[in-house]
């Protein structure tokens, strides 16, 4: 235990959903006959459940700031039919298409964003009533009817990096992506390693970074070796690009920027936080907007990886977005969460669809099981909370545990952390 204690930066329990995911593929790997992890299954498995956890990543930061949103496959849906439609008939680049569906969503956002931050109505209420506007706008503008989108702009949900240089057998461009990932693992521990030295804090044992790095390595290289072997024609997904890319910049803002503390300190102590200067007001609009803006990326994603808008898109996207979220170690009541948690939740979710389909499981025991999940979840963070412990907060790197933003009930820290960065 005291090794792992020192492998996992001394919170092992930070680590459950990693733990738990993993056990989750090995099981499904021995009940399906190793059907979970050929190329072709895991592709699909990530490509069918991008949409979500882009959606994941707008939610956690909607659930830190204590609220929550259930408009966001409603607005997806609409952001989908209005995008379809004026490529359509006003023949839009594919370009422009997208433009146009980002912008729509940050209106929507700036919209319920005004509602809950400056009038001051309860985000569940303000989305509850988005999630049956947009709903009715997606029916109203698509006479509920289906409308293809363009060869062009199916790319960005179901396209693939293309095949370049020699042909060996597997993806070079999969390859080099997965190299680049390790190598980044690599340096990053390095270069944590020397600024704890010149910082004259406690360094890790060299043992202990060695084999963390061949732990993570070994899990790229292998998923990297999966994207890069399946059928013809298939690689790593545009998707994946776009979700990896949103991962890094959400996970930075949210980390390492005063705009990401003053979101968890809105969550963990909203009096405290404006007592210290923070602009609640401001910080709820954001985050209601920014949710807006992901999800008609997800809208657009789903669209193009389905060919097609349809009246019947989004339906329950918001249960899973949040259902992810939570599993992946948010707190009911705000303040706790990360981007990655909320990636590892959304990821537990989808191999545990993937398993129970493929191992025949109707629609209505894998709801049963989803929904006892998500309870065992939320229930766990309750327990801890009671007993005075951390949530599960899903994968941290080592040193973000030195700058976890405060709980609810530490208003003191709350305002030293915020008066020092002000």
């Amino acid at each position: 235990m005291d090794a792992l204690k020192k492998l996992f930066g001394g919170n092992t329990r930070q680590f459950g959903m990693i733990f738990a995911l993993v056990a989750l593929i090995v099981l499904f790997q021995i009940l399906t006959g190793g059907l979970t992890l050929t190329p072709d299954n895991v592709i699909n498995l990530f490509n069918g459940n991008s949409y979500i956890l882009i959606l994941a990543i707008g939610m956690v930061l909607v659930i830190i700031a204590g609220h929550i949103d259930l408009s966001v496959g409603s607005i997806a849906a609409a952001v989908g039919i209005i995008v379809a439609i004026t490529m359509r008939d006003w023949h839009l680049p594919t370009w422009v298409g997208i433009v146009l569906g980002l912008a729509i969503g940050a209106l929507i956002g700036a919209w319920q964003g005004f509602w809950v931050a400056y009038v001051g109505i309860p985000a569940f209420i303000v989305t509850l009533a988005g999630m049956l506007i947009f709903r009715g706008v997606n029916q109203f503008i698509g006479q509920s009817n289906t409308v293809p989108v363009p060869t062009d702009f199916q790319y960005i949900g179901a396209g693939y990096l293309p095949e370049i240089g020699p042909k060996l057998g597997y993806n070079n461009l999969t390859l080099l992506l997965g190299l680049i990932g390790a190598a980044a693992v690599i340096w990053f521990e390095v270069r944590g390693r020397r600024q704890a030295k010149e910082l004259g804090a406690e360094v890790p044992e060299l043992w202990v970074s060695i084999t963390k790095l061949v732990l993570i390595c070994a899990a790229i290289l292998y998923a990297t070796y999966l994207f890069a072997t399946g059928r013809t024609g298939t690689s790593f997904p545009v998707p994946g690009i776009i979700l990896g890319v949103l991962v890094l910049i959400y996970g930075f803002i949210s980390a390492k920027t005063v705009v990401g503390r003053h979101i968890y300190a809105v969550g963990g102590n909203r009096h405290a936080a404006e007592l210290s200067g923070v602009q609640s007001k401001k910080v709820n609009f954001l985050v209601m907007m920014n949710m807006a803006i992901l999800a008609a990326l997800a809208g657009m994603v789903f669209v193009a990886r389905s060919t097609a808008s349809g009246p019947f898109d989004g339906t329950g996207w918001e249960l899973d977005a949040i259902a992810a979220v939570f599993i992946g170690g948010a707190a009911v009541t705000g303040g706790v969460g990360t981007v990655i948690g909320s990636i590892v939740g959304g990821l537990v979710m989808a191999v545990l669809n993937n398993g129970l389909q493929l191992l025949g499981i109707g629609a209505d025991r894998t709801a049963i099981i989803k929904g006892l999940v998500l309870l065992a979840a939320v229930a766990f963070d309750v327990y801890n909370k009671s007993q005075g412990k951390r949530s599960i907060i899903g994968l941290l790197l080592r040193n973000s545990s030195r700058s976890e933003p405060s709980r609810p009930d530490e208003t003191t820290k709350t305002s030293e952390v915020l008066a020092k960065e002000s």
